[in-house]
């Protein structure tokens, strides 16, 4: 099983970025990572994955590429020392980590690799994603009924839980208010994690 990173806004800050260095035995220099960019139509050219790119690309690494599992090989992540899965629309990225097999290659990755997971990212590697249906079901345009993640960590995460701009809510609630009720109608417990966070599995 390959070490995990969950983050809700990429390698933001030293800290985050010292932390993601730790969890690789060798120097950068002697790695290549990947940067999965299926979840967002832009695809390779949105700013996220762009900024990601150039993250890795100064902390060293010796190649950085991306790779698109909606038209590219599943297996050609097997080839790089870090996986890093970009945000984007969580649905989309669920169904086509599915279709290509990718969810399977991702799960065989050894523990001598790195998978960090980036807001819709992160969540696909969790339990499920059922949190994001329930506070944007429009983004859900391809009605995928199995929200059931990759499970390779054992939790449900809501990424940006402290980016009320992102989740306005017309009758008031906040982001807090509305895990709470969601908590209670599915008998289960929420991972929260803000812009500034990350957990390490």
């Amino acid at each position: 099983m390959p070490k995990i990173m969950l983050t809700s806004n990429g390698l933001s800050t030293d800290d985050i970025a010292a932390n993601f260095l730790l969890l690789f035995e060798n120097d950068p220099v002697q790695m290549k990572a990947c940067i999965l960019t299926t979840a967002s139509l832009q695809k390779e050219q949105n700013i996220y994955a762009r900024k990601a790119k150039a993250d890795l690309v100064n902390m060293g690494f010796a190649k950085v590429d991306y790779i698109d599992i909606e038209f590219d090989e599943a297996q050609q992540l097997t080839n790089y020392h870090c996986v890093y899965i970009n945000g984007g629309n969580p649905f989309y990225l669920l169904y086509h980590l599915k279709q290509s097999g990718a969810d399977q290659v991702i799960r065989n990755l050894n523990d001598q690799q790195v998978l960090i997971g980036v807001s819709a990212g992160a969540m696909v590697l969790g339990n499920n994603i059922e949190i994001a249906e329930f506070f944007t079901p429009e983004m859900n345009a391809r009605n995928l009924q199995d929200l059931s993640g990759l499970k390779l960590v054992n939790l449900s995460l809501f990424p940006h839980s402290n980016r009320e701009d992102l989740f306005n809510d017309p009758h008031g609630q906040t982001i807090a208010d509305r895990i709470d009720v969601f908590e209670q109608c599915y008998a289960c417990e929420v991972t929260r994690l803000a812009d500034n966070q990350f957990l390490i599995v």
